[in-house]
């Protein structure tokens, strides 16, 4: 009856441990994303794989990807508009012809 009793206590710290580090909660929200599958994967054990992978990412990684994002679409805007700018400025120096290229 000890024995049993020992093997509780540790799976229960065991439990515990798994709680703490975030396993269990990774592990159900995988299971949960593979439940929620209108088809299920073929391969199981690979769609695991690549979302506890996916899971993994710090929150640091990903608030550096969401800060590279809004860089990247702040310099898209500025590019964009200076484009436009130059296409203003081109146009006023190169009369267009009646087909819209530009004249010789």
């Amino acid at each position: 009856m000890a024995h049993h009793r020992a093997s509780d206590t540790k799976r229960e710290h065991f439990r515990r441990y798994l709680e703490k580090a975030g396993v269990v909660d990774s592990l159900t929200s995988v299971l949960v994303a593979l439940y929620e599958q209108p088809e299920r994967p073929n391969n199981a054990l690979e769609f695991v794989k690549q979302h506890l992978g996916a899971a993994g990412q710090t929150s640091a990684d990903t608030e550096a990807l969401q800060q590279e994002v809004i860089d990247l679409r702040q310099r898209c805007a500025r590019l964009a508009e200076e484009n436009k700018d130059l296409k203003t400025r081109l146009q006023r120096h190169e009369p267009v012809s009646e087909d819209g290229a530009t004249a010789e």
